[in-house]
């Protein structure tokens, strides 16, 4: 059995649940090779200029221009297609040539762009082993979601509607756990996770977090947290930002209600011990404050698919969204004041990897 994964060092929300599909399916088939590829590097040199290198500095300096990037490329249908045409004639070769010379049994995106430009060859016959979509994002699903996959994973089910709109009808979608850190398949132990970041009980913990990259309005945040009650503790997420947590650190060293960490592969523990989410990025990390039993409020970074994600957690009902930081204080006092309830049917799911392992037994 080998499993190629193309995956994208742009933040965390794409390596991550590649190696939580890897680890699950190693778990299963011990002896099964799974890879996993960055897909920019892959796709070459010119690829990982235009995508990689920039989007660091415009996601974290010029939001705005992200902003009217996502406009232009995802929302009209023309620049859509013209888009979709170039990452073909950019990406197309090298991506093949890996699939190629890895000789995979199945092929797995964690990356939208890799899955568009891949989805097209496996229409055309290009790609002949099946082709799986994981889908880490509520909505905004235009990237993701094709009729050249065989099967689409989402984390979300509100999700597969979206997904059968763009794909079509027949497009095969899984509700899955397992592209998280299989902490999250156990319920928590609070007092345990509190104690080991040196939070008590009786705190009112808000974790403030900006994604793989520490973006948003993290200090806004951190100052609205602490402004609504004496006995609320922040946890302050920054990621790979390193300037930000030291600037953090600085700020709020000397006190006891605000810790700040880098990125961090303790994410059940923190949300174990998190009352309310304050999260700039959507994605897998709301999905995980609310399997925990955390309420989230997506605040600090509202542009592109992110925009899209927000509209449909309010329409869901999943997280309430936030757009002035003047609003984010009642926001969080009404959150604190809200029931904790754990999504405990989350571990009952079926795991990522058992559904990619059985779509490549049954063909």
């Amino acid at each position: 059995m080998h499993v190629l994964i193309f995956s994208a060092d742009i933040g965390a929300g794409h390596d991550a649940p590649a190696q939580a599909l890897r680890d699950g399916i190693l778990v299963r088939r011990p002896g099964a090779r799974v890879e996993i590829v960055d897909s920019m590097a892959a796709a070459g040199p010119v690829v990982r200029a235009l995508v990689r290198d920039g989007s660091e500095f415009v996601l974290r300096r010029l939001p705005w221009l992200f902003d009217l990037q996502y406009c232009l490329v995802a929302r009209w249908p023309l620049s859509r297609r013209l888009a979709q045409r170039l990452a073909s004639l950019l990406g197309r070769r090298g991506l093949l040539r890996t699939v190629r010379d890895s000789a995979p049994d199945v092929v797995v995106c964690t990356y939208p762009p890799a899955n568009q430009v891949l989805a097209v060859e496996r229409r055309r016959g290009t790609l002949n082993v099946p082709l799986v979509s994981a889908v880490t994002d509520l909505a905004a699903l235009s990237y993701w979601a094709h009729p050249g996959c065989d099967l689409h994973l989402v984390i979300h089910a509100e999700s597969a509607q979206e997904v059968r709109q763009i794909a079509g009808p027949g497009a095969g979608v899984a509700h899955v756990r397992g592209l998280s850190d299989a902490g999250f398949d156990e319920p928590a132990d609070e007092p345990a996770a509190r104690a080991a970041l040196g939070l008590q009980l009786r705190d009112l913990v808000v974790t403030v977090s900006g994604g793989g990259w520490g973006v948003g309005d993290l200090r806004g945040a951190i100052d609205a947290a602490l402004a609504t009650d004496p006995a609320v503790k922040v946890v302050a997420l920054c990621g790979h930002h390193d300037e930000l947590r030291q600037t953090l650190e600085r700020d709020h060293g000397g006190g006891d209600r605000v810790r700040v960490l880098g990125f961090t592969e303790r994410m059940p523990e923190v949300l174990a011990a998190t009352d309310v989410l304050v999260h700039s990025t959507a994605g897998l990390t709301v999905l995980e404050a609310l399997v925990r039993g955390a309420r989230v409020i997506s605040y600090g970074w509202g542009v592109g698919h992110i925009r899209l994600n927000n509209e449909a957690y309010r329409r869901f009902g999943l997280a309430e969204v936030v757009t002035r930081p003047s609003e984010l204080t009642v926001a969080i006092r009404r959150a604190l004041a809200s029931p904790r309830i754990p999504d405990t049917s989350y571990g009952t799911l079926p795991s990522a990897a058992d559904v990619v392992l059985d779509l490549v037994a049954g063909t």
